[in-house]
């Protein structure tokens, strides 16, 4: 059975059908023009190929929201055959394609737990912690005289990611990043 939600009900992060194809909600912005009828304004990205279109949903107008179900999982590794995730519940392991994670890549270790979406039995795409904890492997040496308030520098972790770090943290500590905007929070002490 399929959910409508009205153009009204449109928010960021929901899967929904449009053109028989399964997108995601990036942005979401309701306009009441002056004497015009209301609407919704959404960028969409394309769940199978990335593209993204920009639509306008009159406030009436019917959409399908796509039924999704989750699986708590944990990723283990990844090689030639994709990403390895495990069913933290069923220990039944999958392996997700390299486009499905997308940029995800950049915070996955082994043993992260994550919730993976699946539409009809495939994997869609994964929800991430809200931060994770990964080890400096580059960055340039503190400079003599800078202050922690001082400018930031770049600092590659161990999964690729490129941060901007303050002086004092040097290779090999732990620093924690947000997932969703990708940058440094805090250093770890381990």
């Amino acid at each position: 059975m399929a959910a409508y939600i009205n153009g009204n009900g449109i928010r960021p992060g929901y899967i929904i059908v449009y053109n028989k194809e399964l997108y995601r909600v990036m942005t979401s912005e309701h306009r009441t023009p002056g004497n015009k009828r209301a609407f919704c304004q959404a960028k969409l990205r394309n769940l199978k190929n990335g593209t993204q279109t920009e639509v306008k949903f009159r406030a009436d107008e019917q959409v399908e929201r796509a039924s999704l179900e989750q699986a708590n999982m944990e990723y283990l590794y990844s090689d030639a055959s994709g990403f390895c995730f495990m069913n933290s519940e069923t220990y039944e392991q999958i392996f997700i394609e390299d486009d499905i994670i997308a940029d995800a890549k950049q915070y996955l270790l082994p043993n992260t737990k994550v919730t993976v979406e699946f539409h009809e039995g495939k994997p869609i795409g994964l929800e991430l912690p809200e931060t994770v904890d990964l080890t400096v492997e580059d960055t340039e040496p503190q400079m003599k005289g800078a202050t922690a308030s001082g400018s930031g520098k770049p600092a590659t972790l161990e999964t690729g990611l490129v941060v901007t770090v303050p002086q004092f943290v040097d290779v090999g500590e732990k620093v924690r990043v947000s997932t969703s905007s990708g940058e440094y929070l805090e250093r770890v002490k381990n």
